[in-house]
C-alpha cells in the first residue's frame, strides 16, 4: 500500500519526470524519428534529451535567467549531439534519399542537416517540452523543480545516456544496421565542437548572464490561431531541411537552402520572445504554439513512412492520435484559471 511520504515523492517528481518523457517524446518519437519497432532506445533518450532539457531549465530558473540564456544551453546540448555524442552532422549520412554526392557537406560537416538539427533540437527538445511541462504544471512553472539530489541523479543519468547514445549509434547501429563504414571525426572537429559547447555554456550562465537575460522588446502578439498557424507552417517548412540534407535534390542550391533556414531561424527568434514578453500573451497563446508546431511535425512526418513496415506505420499513427486526445484534453483543462498561476510565462 502506498504510503502519504511516497505520494508526496512522486507528487513532487512529477513535473521533472514529465519533462524527461516529453523531450524525446516530442523530438523523436511523435514525428517519427524513433519508430515503434526501436522504442527500446527510449530510455537512452530520456537520458540525453529529457536530462538535457530538464538541467537547462533547472539552470534558467536557479539563476532566474530568460529566453536567450536557454537558447544558449540549447544550441550547446544540439552542439553536443551533433558533434560529440551521435556525430550525425560529421559522418557521412546513414540515409540518401537519392545516391550520390553528399548534400552540403565540406570540411567533414553536413552543413545543412547541422543547421537543421541546431534549429529542431532547440525546440522540439528543449522549448516546447518545457513550455508544455509547465503548461501541464502552471502552479508550478516558476519554481524548481529539482532537489540537489534530484539533480545530481540527472547529471549522472545524463551522462550515462550520452555513453550509450554514442556506443550504440556509432559502434553499433552505423556499422551493424545501416551497413555503413564506422566513422571517426578529425580530433581538431570534436575540439572545435567542445570549444563551442564551452563558449556557449558560459555566455548562458557564466558571468555575463544578466546581460544576455536582459529583456526584449515586446510585441502584441496575434490570436492564438493566427500563432499557432505560424508554428505549424514553420515546423512544416522547417522539415524541408533535414530532406535535403539527406540528399532529396542534390542539385537544390546550397546557398539558398541555408539562407531559407536562417531566415526562417532568424523570424521565430524575432516574433515569438517578442510576442510572449507582451502583456496580451496568455496561456491560450503558448497552447496554440506548441499544438501548432507538435501536429506540423507529426503530420510531415508521414513523409518518412512510406514504404514503411505496418508496425512502424500504425504505431505513428496511435501514438499521434493519442498525443492529440491528450492535447485536447490539457486544452479544456487550460479553460479552467490555475490557482496561483499567472496568466503568462515569463516575460524575459
Amino acid at each position: 500500500m502506498e504510503t502519504q511520504q511516497t505520494k508526496g515523492f512522486w507528487r513532487r517528481m512529477a513535473p521533472a519526470l514529465t519533462l524527461v518523457v516529453l523531450a524525446p517524446m516530442l523530438a523523436e518519437v511523435l514525428p517519427g524519428a524513433t519508430r515503434t519497432s526501436a522504442l527500446f532506445v527510449l530510455p537512452v533518450e530520456m537520458g540525453v534529451w529529457g536530462c538535457g532539457a530538464l538541467l537547462i531549465r533547472a539552470a534558467v530558473r536557479h539563476w532566474r535567467l530568460g529566453w536567450r540564456n536557454m537558447l544558449l544551453l540549447s544550441f550547446a546540448l544540439a552542439l553536443a549531439e551533433e558533434f560529440v555524442i551521435q556525430q550525425s552532422s560529421l559522418a557521412p549520412m546513414v540515409i540518401q534519399i537519392v545516391k550520390g554526392a553528399p548534400y552540403a557537406r565540406a570540411f567533414g560537416v553536413n552543413w545543412v542537416y547541422l543547421l537543421w538539427a541546431l534549429g529542431y533540437e532547440t525546440v522540439f527538445v528543449v522549448f516546447l517540452p518545457v513550455a508544455l511541462a509547465e503548461l501541464i504544471f502552471r502552479d508550478r512553472r516558476e519554481k524548481p523543480w529539482l532537489s540537489k539530489a534530484g539533480l545530481g541523479g540527472a547529471v549522472l543519468y545524463f551522462a550515462v545516456a550520452c555513453f550509450f547514445a554514442w556506443f550504440t549509434w556509432t559502434q553499433i547501429a552505423r556499422p551493424k544496421v545501416f551497413h555503413v563504414p564506422a566513422y571517426v571525426p578529425p580530433a581538431l572537429t570534436i575540439e572545435i565542437g567542445l570549444a563551442a559547447i564551452a563558449l556557449l555554456v558560459l555566455a548562458a550562465i557564466g558571468p555575463a548572464r544578466r546581460l544576455i537575460a536582459r529583456k526584449v522588446r515586446p510585441s502584441m502578439p496575434p490570436p492564438p490561431l493566427i500563432a499557432g498557424a505560424f508554428a505549424l507552417i514553420a515546423a512544416v517548412l522547417w522539415y524541408g531541411l533535414v530532406l535535403l540534407g539527406f540528399n532529396l535534390r542534390p542539385d537544390f542550391p546550397v546557398p539558398v537552402a541555408a539562407a531559407g533556414g536562417i531566415l526562417l531561424g532568424l523570424l521565430v527568434l524575432i516574433a515569438f520572445p517578442r510576442w510572449a514578453a507582451h502583456p496580451n500573451w496568455r496561456d491560450a497563446h503558448a497552447f496554440a504554439v506548441i499544438a501548432g508546431a507538435l501536429t506540423g511535425s507529426m503530420g510531415v512526418g508521414f513523409i518518412g513512412f512510406i514504404g514503411a513496415s505496418p508496425v512502424d506505420l500504425y504505431g505513428k499513427i496511435v501514438f499521434d492520435a493519442l498525443a492529440l486526445v491528450l492535447l485536447i484534453m490539457l486544452a479544456v483543462r487550460l479553460r479552467r484559471p490555475a490557482g496561483g498561476a499567472g496568466p503568462s510565462q515569463s516575460r524575459s
